[in-house]
């Protein structure tokens, strides 16, 4: 092997490495800091705490109460997910299995929603779920995070169905079967792994959502993760040490689920680019 070869074959493992390198640095630095006393916090970055205290973490939990936020975050993110799943599955496998006129700009109408800015439509939600009394509840978060969660469960579930021999479908009907027990026996069992891939993409998405849980909670009674991490305040200054503990307890859940089932989610991924 050539000089040249080597290099070309040790140039994209030094780039994969220097990018892993670069997104996994600052958790890592985060998670040291929250074991690094609140004095020692400034000082010079290092990977090796010198001294480890449990104190932010103590403080996280005792006197910030911060089991209410993560509780929040949970029925909130589960409840979409849920609902996203559940209604995601009927509509994609419509518009993977059934012909009609207009299939492709409502598939581009979904993928489009997606990329809708947030914030342009908070205004009228607010004014929409205050006009309900939806404000500063669970079912006030839920609906405004189905806007955008929506669209994507769908675009990713008809990439999956797609992938799935409709041969299998097309016997069952022969047979004498209805179109919805062929989806809900045949189908629906097949796209187990694609479902759970969806429903997990969903969950992250929802758990990070950070702009509708500010903008329609008044309080920590029903404010998320994000927010409450946000809102931080100390007597006199921020209290980074707390900050970094809440960031490293709502990190690594979902890193490590994110981990557990990269190539499900990679396979999700590039199974929604689907096309009409």
């Amino acid at each position: 092997m050539t000089r040249t070869q080597r290099g070309a074959r040790l140039l994209p493992a030094a780039v994969v490495g220097g990018l892993v390198l670069a997104t996994a640095f600052p958790f890592s630095w985060a998670v040291v800091a929250s074991l690094t006393p609140e004095a020692h916090l400034f000082e010079s970055p290092s990977l090796v705490p010198r001294t480890i205290v449990l104190d932010h973490y103590r403080a996280l939990f005792t006197e910030r109460n911060f089991w209410i936020p993560i509780r929040n975050s949970i029925v909130v993110a589960g409840a979409t997910t849920a609902i996203c799943v559940a209604l995601g599955a009927l509509c994609a496998y419509a518009l993977a299995r059934l012909r009609f006129r207009w299939r492709a700009p409502v598939l581009a109408f979904i993928l489009a929603v997606t990329m809708f800015p947030q914030i342009s439509i908070v205004s009228p939600l607010y004014l929409l779920l205050r006009e309900l009394r939806l404000i500063h509840t669970y079912p006030g978060l839920v609906w405004p995070y189905l806007t955008f969660a929506l669209p994507l469960t769908v675009w990713l579930l008809v990439g999956f169905f797609r992938q799935l021999p409709a041969e299998l479908e097309e016997a069952a009907m022969v047979d004498g079967a209805s179109r919805w027990r062929a989806f809900w026996e045949i189908a629906l069992p097949l796209s187990v792994p694609g479902l759970a891939t969806t429903a997990i993409l969903t969950f992250v998405y929802c758990w990070n959502e950070f702009l509708f849980a500010l903008s329609f909670t008044l309080g920590p009674e029903r404010q998320t993760v994000p927010v409450a991490i946000a809102l931080f305040r100390g007597q006199y200054r921020l209290p980074w040490g707390e900050v970094l503990a809440a960031a490293v307890v709502a990190t690594a859940p979902v890193a490590a689920l994110v981990l557990a089932f990269q190539r499900r989610i990679v396979q999700g991924l590039t199974a929604g680019a689907v096309k009409g």
